[in-house]
């Protein structure tokens, strides 16, 4: 069978034409993203073995695998991730957050601020942050090991010299400060129905409690112990909780709380700043 044949029967069986190109191409071993060699190479032949890879990258496709972890990777912000099951494939909708954490740093910050990534996962804010500026002193921390070691191959591929520390929220950086801390912490409440979707995805990265906001309050509380005078949290929440995180932050003494909005403009992200006089 060709190429060009497989790809049409894959289309008719009701998978969209994108992932089927990249499900074909790795089955090849080629990049996920060499879609122009596929198409100018459609005539030749699936090999049995190559068959055989693209059964099993189905396989794991229809149980629901996303496929950032089927093509080991995920663009975010610019750079290419490594992700595997280890930790929660990056979300466009995050970028929200980057880019609300780029905003603040570039208007009265220090040219070498210390910022601080809650919960890091892959990396990937972090990452970008650093990659954004070279002269920002950008911390990771994750209470997972095996998040740390995906977000360290990360960091060393890329070649961002991020710091990563082990520990659980700010027990991972005890007397330091930050002039931003920012994180995409679990928000989803346990036994929300949409966790069955999101089975192979690490469900300690996911779920906070009976309403999902048990560590958005957490960090709430203990961030003005790490944040510098004037500094800021920025934190990404659930589709339904940014009146309740911003309720948050304005009791703990925050000032200029507000929200961004996601790629739907739903709001997404809320955050604050710590008064300078205290």
């Amino acid at each position: 069978m060709t190429l060009a044949s497989r790809l049409a029967r894959l289309s008719a069986d009701g998978l969209p034409r994108l992932e089927a190109l990249q499900l074909l191409l790795l089955a090849l071993g080629r990049d996920p993203h060499d879609r122009a060699w596929l198409l100018a190479h459609d005539d030749q032949t699936l090999n049995t073995e190559a068959e055989a890879r693209l059964s099993a990258l189905l396989e794991r496709h229809r149980a629901g695998e996303p496929m950032a972890y089927l093509r080991g990777e995920q663009a975010f912000f610019g750079l290419n991730l490594r992700v595997d099951r280890r930790v929660l494939a990056p979300r466009p909708d995050t970028e929200t957050l980057v880019q609300w954490a780029i905003d603040v740093l570039s208007t009265g910050a220090p040219p070498d601020a210390r910022v601080l990534d809650l919960g890091t996962g892959s990396g990937a804010i972090a990452l970008a942050l650093q990659h954004h500026s070279p002269t920002w002193r950008v911390t990771a921390t994750d209470a997972s090991a095996d998040a740390l070691a995906v977000a360290r191959a990360n960091a060393e591929r890329l070649g961002l010299a991020v710091a990563l520390r082990q520990g659980a929220w700010l027990a991972a950086v005890p007397g330091e400060r930050f002039e931003l801390i920012v994180s995409n912490p679990p928000y989803i409440a346990e036994g929300d129905p949409h966790l069955n979707a999101l089975h192979h995805e690490p469900i300690g990265a996911l779920t906070a409690g009976p309403d999902g906001l048990d560590d958005l309050r957490t960090l709430v509380a203990q961030a003005p112990e790490a944040l510098a005078p004037g500094g800021w949290l920025l934190l990404e929440h659930g589709h339904d909780q940014g009146e309740t995180v911003q309720a948050l932050l304005r009791e703990r003494g925050f000032e200029a709380v507000a929200g961004r909005t996601d790629l739907a403009g739903i709001v997404r992200c809320s955050g604050g700043r710590w008064p300078a006089a205290r």
